[in-house]
């Protein structure tokens, strides 16, 4: 497992100036909590998220939040290597020698482009069935990550929601000035939240993610480039 310590430190970071900002300013941390605000902004804009996403891409979402600390493994060093050994393997033993590597290996999309060339389909009919498949995964993730950042635009909003629950709290207790301090605690704690889970975490995590996205879209047009040059090489030895 490869820990990513640059999301880590950027989320102590984040935080860490939130919390020291509001430590010269002469507060403490535990002005900062408050129950019934987290409640609110939280539970509201998870619940708004859920209720906007089907089950299918809700469970992936999840899946793709691990790369937040555990990326996945963009080398484009080592696929160029792998398709430089499987073109070595289809010179001394042909196509029908890839087999045994394709029964090894365990990318998907490699796998699955292994098989396609194995079965010698034309150039046209592979650069066709990998670009399909890579638009498709590329626009089904981008499609989960709307997750992330739906929840980063409903979460600010929503703490306004709380805030002006807070005030109305206040407004209703105006003759007992003892109960106002909690009101007012609730009006402003849950714009911050908001506001700081927003732009500190989900906008962030949406971004990211994203790129992981489009940088996995790069490696795979890496791999058709490689792998549609085999049968084109073969046809051109062929027709000399």
């Amino acid at each position: 497992m490869k820990f990513d310590m640059l999301s880590f430190f950027g989320v102590i970071i984040a935080f860490a100036a939130l919390l020291g900002g509001n430590f010269l300013e002469g507060g403490a941390w535990q002005q900062l909590l408050n129950g019934p605000a987290a409640l609110i902004v939280f539970g509201g804009t998870l619940g708004a998220a859920i209720l906007q996403t089907p089950i299918i891409s809700l469970k992936r979402a999840l899946q793709l939040f691990v790369w937040i600390i555990n990326p996945p493994n963009i080398d484009h060093k080592k696929y160029i290597k792998k398709m430089s050994n499987w073109a070595k393997i289809t010179r001394q033993k042909g196509l029908l020698g890839l087999e045994g590597e394709m029964n090894r290996e365990k990318d998907p999309y490699l796998k699955k482009a292994l098989q396609l060339l194995i079965d010698e389909g034309s150039p046209q009919t592979l650069r066709k069935v990998l670009e399909t498949d890579l638009l498709l995964a590329e626009q089904r993730d981008q499609d989960v990550v709307k997750f992330y950042s739906s929840m980063g635009g409903y979460a600010p909003t929503i703490g306004i929601i709380g805030a002006v629950m807070g005030l109305i709290y206040v407004m209703r207790n105006l003759a007992e000035p003892a109960e106002l301090g909690a009101g007012i605690a609730i009006a402003f704690i849950a714009t911050i939240y908001g506001v700081a889970v927003a732009n500190l975490l989900l906008i962030p995590i949406a971004n990211k993610l994203t790129l992981y996205i489009h940088q996995q879209s790069h490696l795979k047009e890496l791999v058709i480039e490689g792998v549609i040059m085999w049968p084109m090489v073969k046809t051109l030895v062929l027709s000399n």
